[in-house]
């Protein structure tokens, strides 16, 4: 299994794809980065020459922010919007939808599964 920004990619998958597996890489710039190396994206990644390697790993530390260092940035960044109770901080903090999703249905990803509450008791009439 080649490895590429620190992680093992799958050596029987295409080149474009296993790329993918990289945390940060997506298929667009998986293909972006290929056409600028000039390498083809039909070739498998066990087929790739070390030199091949060498190149993508350096491009890809060079120009891209990937894997563990990625993570930790998104961290710090929704760390600091805690730290300064902005509002979507404050909806991190409580675990609802930050992006203006609506709540009263659906959200459940963020709020996790139904709670449900006990309704009001009719009162009974006295007759």
């Amino acid at each position: 299994m080649p490895r590429i920004a620190g992680i093992d990619i799958p050596s029987e998958k295409r080149i474009v794809v296993a790329l993918t597996y990289a945390y940060g890489i997506g298929k667009a710039l998986s293909l972006n980065i290929l056409k600028e190396l000039n390498i083809d994206e039909n070739i498998r990644a066990k087929n790739l020459h070390e030199d091949q390697l060498s190149m993508l790993n350096a491009y890809i530390e060079k120009n891209f922010t990937v894997e563990g260092q990625l993570r930790r940035q998104e961290m710090q960044n929704i760390s600091r919007l805690k730290s300064i109770n902005c509002y979507r901080g404050i909806r991190h903090k409580v675990g609802l939808p930050v992006r203006g999703q609506r709540t009263k249905t659906n959200a459940r990803t963020r709020k996790g599964r139904k709670k449900t509450v006990a309704g009001k008791k009719g009162v009974k009439e006295l007759g």
